[in-house]
This record gives C-alpha cells, structure tokens and sequence, in this order.
C-alpha cells in the first residue's frame, strides 16, 4: 500500500496513539530525548544557514531534515503525543485512559526537555570555543531569537500572550499534520515529501514549537542572551505548550477522526429528495377567475 485513504489514517493514527500509550517508561524517555535532540539540531542547522546565507526560506526549507529523520527513526516528540495519545481513549482502546495519556505527556516532556537541554550545552560549546570566546555570529542569532521572543512578546502584555498562544495554536497544526502525513505512505520517499510540507510552512512563517524552544532559549541563555528563566516559561515555553495542545489536537487529530473514524450515516434518496422538495421555491395558489357583471 503506498498510499493511505484518510479514512486508514485514521486507524494507523488510532492505532500509534494506543502504542505510546503501552511503552515503558524507560522507552518512552529514551524515544523523547532523542526524539527532541535529533529535531533541534536541525534547528541549529537551520539557524546556521539563514545567518550565514541571509536567506530565512532557505533555512526553513532545510530544517524539516531533524524532523524527517527522527520520525523515520520512530522517535517522540510532545507535538505528536499530544495529538495521537488522545485518539486511543476517544476510540476506547484497552489500557488507552486519561491517567494514561497524561502519564505520557509527561514522561515525553521530560525526555523531550532533556534531549533539547543537551543539544543546547552542546551548541553553545560550539559557538563559543568551550566558552572561552565571544558568541559567533550564529550564536549572537540564536540569542536575539531568544530576546525577541520572550521581552518581544511581554512588551505587548496580554496582546503578545494571545499572539505567543495562538502561534503555538497555528504551529501544532502544522506540525501535526505533517506527524499524520508521515503515515500516509508506505515507501521512505513518500514519507519524506508528505512530512517536509507542513514543516517548512510552520519554521518560515516564526510559529511557536515548545520542542524547538527548549533548544533555542537555552541557548540563548548560556550565550549570554538579555532575558531571563521566567521570561522564557511564562513568555514563551507554558503557553506554547498550551497551544501546541490546542492547535494539535482539535485543529489535526480530532477532525480526521470524527468525519472519518465516526462517519455519520450516509443520508437517504428519499430524505435528501424529501429536503429538495422542502427547500423548493413555493408558487402561490391560483385564483379563482372573477365573475364579472355578477348581480
């Protein structure tokens, strides 16, 4: 099969979502961190390249590369999850219950963060000669990311908070989408063209990923940049991720799987002839012809 109906997604959606829901812990950890470390070191890659080219499109037409390769490696990202583990419990999978899928979240979370965390120290031992020289210019980038996107939205106050949320709302359908594309083919090639879509759209237009966040803030923080820990949780990273929940799972997930995982029945010939004729201009009645000279 080299190409999925929707209405098979939603049953290989249904059916992913059930098993994350049943790894072990140990597992789901390891599948996270290096889920997450895999994705944002194609970010620093793309950084890299729209610093050094001038050409942010060629950048985010690059990035989707981590994001390619860690769903061909079957890894986790907390985007994904937070879409499919919900599918399972909707469709009353054994074992598939809320404490489940919040036991997952979290568990990715954590592997998420940790992967995202190590790849940042890394970075920044890269930027700066092990911290013994001043930020190159990709790491002075990475900062003012940083900067811009937790000052830049504070400054707009409950503005720049409805902004980040619905960044992260736009993100997540996007990324989601393309973690649903991913199982539309069967071959390598298909994967890759039905997932590099969606990513490249969420990267260029500045959307909000609470993965690619953990990477990129910080960074910027250990490369010196001019904000500070709450500035990136309450200004960035807790409303991203409350976004990229909403944005996954009732923008991506949820539709697929209501108009085809629970199609409604199909109407009737004669209801829909029935609604035809109900909704058919009425003519008014004839009248009756006057009689004239009548006494």
């Amino acid at each position: 099969m080299s190409y999925a109906t929707p209405a098979e997604l939603v049953t290989l959606m249904v059916d992913a979502g059930a098993y994350k829901l049943r790894l072990s812990t140990r597992d789901t950890l390891i599948r996270a961190f290096m889920g997450a470390a895999v994705l944002t070191l194609g970010a620093a890659f793309a950084v890299t390249v729209s610093t050094q080219t001038g050409q942010p499109l060629l950048g985010a037409l690059l990035f989707p590369i981590g994001f390619v390769l860690l769903y061909l490696l079957g890894y986790d990202l907390l985007t994904g999850v937070f879409t499919l583990a919900p599918l399972a419990v909707l469709d009353r999978r054994p074992g598939a219950t809320v404490t489940a899928v919040l036991r997952n979240w979290g568990l990715v979370f954590l592997g998420n963060f940790a992967g995202a965390l190590l790849v940042a120290l890394l970075m920044a031992i890269y930027f700066t000669y092990g911290f013994s020289a001043d930020p190159s210019p990709v790491g002075l980038a990475i900062g003012e990311i940083g900067h811009g996107r937790t000052v830049g939205y504070a400054e707009h106050g409950a503005a720049g908070m409805l902004t980040l949320f619905i960044r992260g709302v736009l993100c997540n359908w996007m990324v989601s989408t393309a973690v649903i594309m991913s199982m539309v083919s069967k071959t390598v090639l298909g994967k890759i063209v039905a997932m590099w879509l969606p990513i490249t759209l969420f990267f260029y237009m500045g959307f909000e990923h609470s993965i690619v966040n953990m990477f990129l803030f910080p960074s910027g923080l250990l490369l010196g940049a001019d904000f500070t820990i709450m500035d990136y949780l309450v200004w960035n990273e807790i409303p991203t991720v409350v976004g990229n929940l909403v944005g996954g799972l009732l923008l991506a997930g949820l539709p697929l799987y209501l108009t085809y995982g629970r199609t409604a029945a199909a109407r009737s010939i004669r209801a829909q002839r029935a609604e035809r004729e109900r909704r058919a201009p009425r003519t008014a009645p004839e009248r009756a012809p006057e009689v004239v000279g009548a006494i």
